[in-house]
């Protein structure tokens, strides 16, 4: 089986050192993702390299420009390429996209920065739009690592089918409390339940708990 590719293009390859550690490293190291970074620099037709402007119609701050990025994107393009854009104006990332993102051949990222990207970076490549929350932040490096981590869960072998089964949002609820060693600390003891091998139990009352914190935190959840 071939691994998923994703092309990350970026002005900053630096701030994706997160993605070699942990299970991402382990899903790459076994080839089930392969990751690749693009730095958009590098496609500058200037001769300074400069990929940035003042934008027409005065404004504050820097947008990237179009070229570098349209030219970046084409050098790794493919005929299955699926192109994405971390965006605050895009659609809200949820389990049901990641998976779908999940089961592309080859995702193509493209991180903004600065105020954002001249828009014709995006009638031209046509990316998919993604926002991981109502704020803004300093880049696209960030929200592109979020996508990236939550969207290599869903593929195939990289955590078990049972992890993805009983996690906050799998069945429109969030996560029940877990516990682990020691039994008590500082006053604090794990619910008797938990220890009495009973599974039938065990699984009321975390279907009870999931029920309680959704409706204590996340009550729209239940709609």
């Amino acid at each position: 089986m071939k691994p998923l590719k994703i092309d990350i293009l970026t002005l900053f390859p630096e701030a994706f050192s997160a993605l070699d550690t942990s299970i991402i490293r382990r899903a790459k190291e076994s080839g089930k993702i392969e990751i690749n970074l693009v730095n958009i620099r590098d496609f500058s037709a200037d001769k300074h390299k400069k990929c940035d402007d003042e934008p027409y119609g005065g404004g504050a701050g820097m947008l990237m420009t179009v070229q570098p990025i349209y030219d970046a994107v084409k050098s790794v393009k493919k005929r299955n390429s699926h192109i994405v854009f971390a965006s605050p104006c895009g659609k809200t990332l949820s389990p049901e996209l990641a998976q779908n993102l999940a089961k592309e051949k080859h995702l193509i990222f493209i991180c903004g920065h600065y105020e954002g990207v001249d828009q014709r970076a995006i009638d031209l490549l046509k990316p998919e739009e993604i926002s991981i929350g109502d704020y803004v932040l300093t880049g696209g490096e960030i929200p592109t690592m979020v996508i990236v981590d939550c969207l290599s869960r869903f593929v195939d072998g990289v955590i078990t089918k049972e992890s993805l089964s009983e996690e906050s949002f799998s069945n429109g609820l969030l996560e029940y409390p877990q516990y682990t060693r020691p039994q008590t600390f500082k006053g604090l003891s794990v619910p008797e339940v938990l220890m009495s091998g009973n599974h039938k139990e065990i699984d009321n009352w975390r279907r009870k708990e999931s029920e309680k914190r959704t409706r204590e935190r996340r009550e729209d959840l239940l709609k």
